[in-house]
């Protein structure tokens, strides 16, 4: 079989562009010259037919095209990478860099008071944290995702963490002022904080079970966020109800800055899933990195 091993070349080499977003960056990450990314860059994407990056004066960022060929490359690095450290050696050791991307809610009320403790017990790691709740390329140039809701058909690996409830939420001051809805159906006359659906864009629907029985409200609202912090926060200050994931929420209801409203229907259960690429043998700090947030979840759930 003959390889092009400029291909190979080419490749971590976008690796780096698209990390540190411009050529003179990635030349001293890499040992070259500005102009010797450049040429590289251009005979990549000659190789594969497509402009890959945008270019301009300040920065460069991948095009459609370009992220689409960096989600398909940047695992067969990881395996490459993974080869050698196995030839090495060193498969068994948890250690080097780890990329991952955690839903922000999970993140902020789970993950963030934990990573000091995680990080202590493996000093020769070290980890680049992205949040996003967005699902569309969720991997591209990372090695676990963390994302809510059911598990898309794909090559991936999902792993279940938790199930939580959904709870519907608002601040004693906003009741006060609007009354306390006995219903779901007295929702149609409230003050509905929306949240947007990543996968769709559109905001979630309202649903609430209780005891098999499932009824969806049409609620509205002026307001509509795809951060759930940000939601909260406005929920905790009046603006509307909240329909929300119930982890996170027990130290604002303890509080007293939220109150549950509606409690018997909240039967519905979301879960939770770590993702990672379909491989027989994930590398160790994979591994442990899935351990960490299955335990961390876990504990959260039983509290």
């Amino acid at each position: 079989m003959v390889f092009d091993t400029r291909l190979l070349t080419g490749v971590g080499v976008l690796a780096a562009v698209s990390e540190v977003g411009n050529f003179a960056r990635a030349a001293e990450m890499l040992g070259l010259t500005p102009s010797g990314v450049s040429r590289a860059v251009a005979r990549l994407e000659t190789r594969v037919g497509v402009r890959l990056f945008d270019r301009n004066p300040r920065q460069v960022t991948l095009t459609d095209e370009g992220r689409r060929f960096h989600a398909q490359v940047m695992p067969l690095l990881a395996g490459l990478d993974e080869a050698a450290a196995e030839a090495a050696g060193a498969a068994a050791t948890v250690r080097g860099r780890l990329r991952v991307s955690v839903d922000p809610w999970f993140a902020r009320t789970v993950l963030a008071s934990r990573l000091q403790q995680f990080l202590a017990c493996y000093p020769e790691l070290t980890i680049d944290f992205f949040t996003s709740n967005y699902r569309e390329e969720m991997m591209a140039g990372v090695d676990v995702a963390v994302r809510f809701g059911p598990p898309d058909a794909s090559s991936l690996i999902a792993r279940k963490l938790l199930e939580t409830p959904i709870q519907t939420v608002a601040a004693p001051a906003y009741l006060k002022r609007c009354g306390q809805p006995q219903s779901p159906h007295d929702l149609v006359h409230h003050e509905a904080l929306l949240f947007r659906d990543p996968r769709t864009g559109l905001p979630f629907p309202w649903g609430f079970h209780n005891r098999g029985e499932f009824t969806e409200i049409k609620v509205s609202g002026r307001l509509v966020l795809d951060d759930p912090t940000v939601a909260v926060s406005a929920c905790v200050a009046g603006q509307g109800i909240f329909q929300s994931l119930a982890i996170g929420l027990a130290p604002y209801i303890a509080r007293g800055e939220l109150v549950q409203i509606l409690p018997e229907w909240s039967d519905e259960l979301y879960p939770l899933y770590a993702y990672h690429a379909s491989r027989h043998h994930p590398p160790a700090k994979v591994r442990a990195f899935l351990e960490f947030i299955q335990e961390s979840a876990t504990e959260t759930a039983g509290t």
